[in-house]
């Protein structure tokens, strides 16, 4: 079963914004192979454009095919522009558990491994309600426990506070990552 999020909003800017959360581990490769994120399972799809955020949640190990077929259905949809904090995490999450390959126009963090609380603080954007405060690591333990209200909430906040630095400060390209 997939647990879906959908809010009607209005922001300024073109495209989609996308959002993963995942479980598993981070591979010992370097930072532009993309095998580094072949340990990792999505658990969490969000996006959002300047007129809806949708959040789509995996409820439980038994709804990650059925999260697997929505997304890889819905990409293909999304408005373009594609932007993501680090636009490397979320193409090498998709190449290795989805085997596809999406292409990113832009990256929303100012360098790799920017943490987002740091960008949000020196932007002045609030945290819109995230439960562990710009910390993915405790989203994915909350899901993995089968809080999925917070997790969503966590991926909700992530979207928002990712267009509000999208609005702000706006895109660059994105980092090279090798598909490997």
């Amino acid at each position: 079963m997939i647990i879906s999020h959908n809010e009607k909003i209005k922001s300024n800017f073109e495209g989609t914004i996308i959002d993963v959360e995942t479980i598993g581990d981070f591979s010992d490769y370097e930072d532009c192979d993309s095998r580094q994120y072949s340990k990792l399972t999505p658990t969490i799809m969000g996006y959002i454009t300047k007129d809806e955020l949708t959040v789509l949640c995996a409820k439980g190990m038994d709804a990650l095919d059925e999260l697997r077929e929505q997304t890889v259905s819905i990409l293909p949809s999304l408005k373009k522009p594609l932007f993501a904090f680090q636009s490397r995490f979320e193409r090498g999450v998709f190449h290795h558990s989805y085997g596809i390959k999406v292409e990113f126009d832009g990256e929303l963090n100012n360098r790799p491994r920017e943490w987002k609380g740091y960008a949000c603080s020196d932007l002045g954007i609030p945290n819109y309600g995230d439960p562990f405060n710009n910390v993915g690591k405790d989203c994915n333990i909350a899901w993995i426990k089968g809080n999925y209200s917070d997790a969503i909430k966590h991926n909700r906040s992530c979207l928002l506070t990712e267009r509000d630095i999208l609005l702000k400060r706006n895109y660059r390209e994105p980092d090279e990552l090798n598909l490997l």
